[in-house]
């Protein structure tokens, strides 16, 4: 897949970028995925293995991850992230941090 730049794949999905979260410190298996993320979000964002496995196939097909060797399971397959998905990943970070920033006045002010 040819390189896109950043800007033409935002906004990511809530379940694209929590994927990208999960694995950017190291491969992965979905259903590690799948915890990891549950475990990040506390429950506000609804997961099932369908869903998970959806947006993995979607990652890949974007070349935003891509399959890891060396599981410990063959029936598994672990997935990384690729630079391009790194590039992609900070860029939704950034546009979100923004977007926090302009609805700033939204937000009570916190007591000190």
């Amino acid at each position: 897949m040819p390189f896109r730049s950043s800007e033409s794949s935002l906004p990511l999905t809530p379940i694209s970028f929590e994927i990208l979260l999960a694995v950017m410190d190291g491969a992965q298996h979905g259903y590690a995925i799948l915890q990891a993320v549950e475990a990040r979000l506390g429950g506000l964002l609804p997961m099932r293995t369908g869903t998970i496995y959806r947006a993995l196939a979607r990652l890949l097909d974007e070349g935003l991850i891509e399959e890891a060797s060396g599981a410990s399971d063959e029936r598994r397959r672990n997935y990384r992230v690729t630079a391009q998905g790194k590039a992609i990943a900070r860029a939704e970070a950034k546009r979100l941090a923004d977007q926090v920033a302009r609805a700033k006045r939204l937000l009570p002010e916190p007591r000190r």
